[in-house]
């Protein structure tokens, strides 16, 4: 992944990018608004390394998911698909600490995250989740694979998709547009600084709107 593209994303406004998602791709890339950032206000950016999970009652650790925090890339952001379970951690301290190790950039989770004062304290390793929980996923559900197309609400997101958040919430790029999707948002984020200047600047929003087209 070319890290001039992973900074720009970094640099511009994730509602901008948003925008620049429904724009370029004709179809929306920002998760529900449930998953939120639970240990870290941070700005994220990085390619997206795909944890699936299922339902099941064997006793089973989330082998997947362990094996990509130590082999996942540099800069990646896991992204783990739990069909939306907000009753089952699927990503706590001890994750963390093999993340930070291996200088991975963040976390998505379709689920709960646990362990938050720990994480917070301790690492500072930003998390997006559905949800807190205690519970395990031990005996509940189990990793069937990795980097493998996954589906959080009704956006897919593909191993290497531009995983993008911040308190605004989390957009995903598809790769194949990454770089016409951080054009079309650099636009914006300019659009908008000329656009508030002038609202400023007039004291009307009428007339800024009127002159840029934007809201």
């Amino acid at each position: 992944m070319d890290k001039n593209l992973i900074e720009g994303f970094r640099r511009v406004a994730t509602a901008s990018v948003a925008d620049a998602v429904d724009k370029i791709c004709g179809s929306k890339g920002y998760l529900d608004s449930a998953i939120t950032p639970r240990t870290s206000d941070r700005k994220i950016a990085g390619p997206a390394a795909t944890v699936l999970e299922e339902a099941t009652s064997e006793e089973v650790p989330p082998t997947h998911a362990l094996e990509l925090v130590d082999n996942a890339a540099p800069g990646s952001v896991m992204v783990i698909s739990v069909a939306g379970d907000c009753n089952v951690a699927v990503w706590g301290g001890l994750m963390t600490a093999g993340a930070v190790a291996n200088r991975l950039e963040a976390a998505v989770l379709d689920g709960a995250v646990r362990d938050i004062t720990e994480i917070k304290r301790d690492f500072g390793f930003p998390v997006f989740a559905r949800s807190a929980s205690p519970g395990t996923t031990v005996g509940r559900y189990k990793t069937i694979a990795s980097m493998v197309p996954v589906t959080i609400g009704d956006v897919t997101i593909n191993p290497g998709d531009i995983v993008v958040g911040d308190v605004d919430g989390v957009v995903i790029v598809p790769r194949e547009k990454a770089a016409e999707v951080l054009a079309a948002a650099q636009g914006i984020d300019l659009k908008e600084a000329e656009q508030a200047k002038l609202i400023i600047a007039s004291g009307s929003l009428k007339e800024g709107m009127a002159k840029y087209g934007r809201i």
